[in-house]
């Protein structure tokens, strides 16, 4: 718990602070007087004044802000060239956009860095999604999907890659979509209704590459290590059954207590028999794995910063799929994650060490800079998209209509935070057990 708060505070104040920023740095630039600049909300626990700005820590670790000199319509103006109203709209739009635009920044900077270190990167990723495994009475399975088939698009979007297939598909959970596959030359399609996995309601169907077990994880000491597995072995057999999945070697080292086991596993370009003697408990020989093979990238400076770019465009677009099928009911609420959620996953990154956690980092800052965008007035989305109807129209509109369309932003908002944080509570077992009506 004390890692998830620590971790969660980590990694939201950097992101924040990094956004607020952004506002307070183009906001001086354009001559704006800043008075106050806030980590976090509610009563301030620590003040300094340097000029005309109060910098400040409040209680609230859950945002930040700047307040300038005439920023709202209703705030006390003089009319004086420094307050934010007294800019044009093009000078307020540098300063709304620049939050949003820091937070991409910082997310590819540090994407960049944890790329920089040697990055893993799945065989299979760019490769043609070519059908693999189908996992046993998966909606894939039951929709006539068969190993071979290459998946061609998905509810009339070209798919040409595992990573567009699994893009399109994780906001589809319980949502019937179209798959179309090529078979032996001709095109069959197949309807299916992706299941909702793990607590976030991820969307899965059931398919996957043609792929190995990869080892990612041999513990010192452990039954694995003493016999002579290694980190990056790929695990070919085990006692002669060669298709060795995640669920089956669980059971069946778990069931083989005490006696021999051979793995068979290719190390580089050479293969070797390794034999092992499971232990009792959940992890008998001490090993951890990853479904698929991976190769190492050691990327030059510039390299890790266009891997970076690719990376995050890709996450840009998955974020956008996301949002925009919240509109459509595409993407199902429940897969909407609050602070309490972050604070887990942030623990979870922390627990992997620091390349995990700033991983993470650069995820939650490329989401709150887009979501920063979203049209919704009290959002500087919502601020830019007002400033850019009072420019079609050629005219600023009337403080009532100003306070009407933010008490209205206002109201989506805390409809947002009471969804995702109940999305939350449920998924803490003993919280969700005192929820009867689930």
């Amino acid at each position: 718990m004390i890692t998830n708060i620590l971790a969660f505070v980590f990694v939201l104040g950097i992101v924040v602070f990094v956004h607020e920023l952004g506002h307070f740095l183009a906001a001086r630039r354009i001559g704006v007087r800043v008075l106050t600049f806030s980590l976090g909300f509610g009563p301030k626990i620590f003040t300094t004044k340097r000029g005309d700005t109060e910098y400040a820590i409040s209680a609230i670790p859950l945002g930040g802000y700047v307040k300038m000199a005439g920023e709202q319509p209703d705030d006390e103006r003089s009319g004086a060239g420094d307050e934010f109203l007294s800019k044009s709209k093009w000078q307020r739009f540098q300063v709304l956009i620049a939050g949003p635009l820091m937070n991409v920044l910082l997310a590819i900077v540090v994407l960049a860095g944890v790329l920089y270190q040697g990055a893993d990167v799945p065989l299979y990723q760019d490769a043609p999604a070519v059908v693999g495994r189908v996992a046993d009475d998966s909606p894939a399975a039951q929709a006539g999907i068969q190993v071979g088939d290459r998946i061609v698009r998905i509810d009339g979007v070209e798919t040409p890659t595992w990573d567009d297939v699994f893009m399109y598909i994780v906001p589809k959970a319980n949502r019937e979509v179209s798959v179309v596959v090529e078979r032996g030359g001709q095109m069959v399609e197949a309807r299916l209704t992706p299941d909702s996995v793990t607590k976030f309601e991820l969307g899965e169907m059931g398919v996957a590459p043609a792929s190995r077990l990869q080892l990612t994880i041999v513990s010192p000491g452990g039954p694995a290590a003493e016999a002579g597995l290694q980190v990056r072995d790929v695990i070919l057999s085990v006692d002669s059954q060669t298709d060795v999945t995640a669920e089956w070697l669980v059971d069946y080292l778990q069931g083989a207590t005490g006696r021999e086991v051979d793995f068979t596993v290719r190390r580089g370009d050479a293969e070797h028999i390794i034999t092992v003697v499971p232990g009792d408990g959940d992890l008998p020989i001490g090993i951890g794995w990853t479904p698929f093979e991976t190769k190492v990238v050691q990327p030059g400076f510039f390299e890790a910063i266009g891997m970076s770019v690719e990376r995050n465009w890709e996450g840009t677009k998955l974020i956008v799929t996301t949002l925009a099928g919240l509109f459509t009911r595409d993407t199902p609420v429940r897969q909407l994650m609050g602070p309490v959620a972050i604070g887990e996953l942030s623990g979870t990154a922390a627990q992997l060490g620091w390349v995990a956690l700033f991983h993470f980092m650069a995820m939650i800052s490329l989401n709150l800079g887009l979501i920063n965008l979203m049209p919704i007035p009290v959002l500087d989305g919502g601020h830019i998209a007002i400033l850019g109807l009072e420019g079609l129209a050629r005219r600023d509109f009337s403080l009532k209509v100003k306070e009407k369309i933010l008490i209205a932003g206002f109201a989506v908002i805390m409809m947002l935070m009471v969804t995702v944080i109940y999305n939350d509570l449920t998924r803490v077992a003993w919280i969700e057990r005192f929820m009867f009506w689930r």
